[in-house]
């Protein structure tokens, strides 16, 4: 493993809007992955396909960038092929606490080129989101159906509220390795390790264009929304994306985090939707 002699290192993209955001993490991160020392890297994806959903396309283009797992969140099933594209796959999630009936997995264990295993598990909030199961009793259901073996855990919630999100963060420290917020856009700075070793924060952030944009979204279009309380077409903003995440260090003995750090790097050249 190239983390340290008993660590092993996973960087978490947060959520990869559109092209702008498939370019950046193509064109960042082979220069991050070498830079840190990354041994798996995981990608919230439900945004991925035009800002809206997941496509064969869409995905094909992350895990050839060099993504091992994807998440996503409540706009996965936005583009109708994504019932049989997650139906088929280990490696693309929907959250775990959708209803059993849903297609796909929520939950998928990989190995490093280290030979370390590392679970992650993709989890909805429920305050300001669709109508869930609670992710907290299906967090422990997960966590009592792994094999104890399986030490190195990280959770993606994908929520609105911070508070649901610093909440489940409390209630999994010591028993997961990391609990990382997706779904805002906006990169947090509370970036932490609990008292039990957990590795916390609220928010990875936007992978996708900044500029100009309302977390991704073209500003006029959003503008005439707020103003107007009128539907409208929500269009990619264009402009430079930047790579947004946290790189997290897990002590592969005890799954404890040693280390959380946030990642925020821009592509420095502008990309159209």
């Amino acid at each position: 493993m190239s983390g340290g002699a008993d660590t092993v290192r996973v960087l978490f993209i947060g959520d990869v809007v559109g092209k702008p955001g498939r370019v950046a993490v193509r064109d960042l991160l082979d220069g991050l992955v070498d830079r840190y020392n990354i041994d798996l890297v995981a990608a919230n994806a439900e945004n991925a396909a035009g800002g809206f959903g997941v496509t064969a396309e869409s995905t094909k283009d992350l895990f050839a960038a060099g993504v091992h797992v994807l998440t996503t969140g409540n706009h996965v099933w936005d583009k109708k092929e994504a019932l049989e594209l997650l139906a088929d796959s280990n490696s693309i999630l929907r959250p775990a606490n959708y209803p059993p009936e849903a297609p796909g997995v929520g939950q998928a264990t990989i190995e490093t080129p280290g030979g370390v295993q590392v679970t992650i598990v993709n989890l909805s909030g429920r305050i300001f989101m669709d109508n869930m199961d609670c992710p907290f009793r299906t967090a422990d259901e997960i966590l009592s159906g792994l094999h104890r073996d399986l030490r190195c855990v990280v959770v993606d919630l994908h929520a609105e509220a911070t508070s649901e999100k610093r909440a489940l963060g409390l209630y999994l420290d010591g028993r997961v390795s990391a609990v990382l917020g997706t779904h805002t856009h906006i990169q947090t700075a509370d970036e932490r390790i609990m008292p039990g070793g957990t590795a916390y924060i609220s928010d990875l952030g936007m992978t996708g264009n900044e500029e100009g944009s309302v977390i991704g979204i073209d500003f006029k279009a959003a503008r005439y929304r707020f103003l107007t309380q009128m539907p409208t077409r929500f269009n990619l903003a264009k402009g430079t994306p930047t790579l947004c995440g946290a790189l997290v260090e897990i002590d592969t003995d005890s799954g404890k985090a040693v280390r959380i750090e946030r990642i925020s790097k821009s592509l420095g050249r502008s990309v159209s939707p």
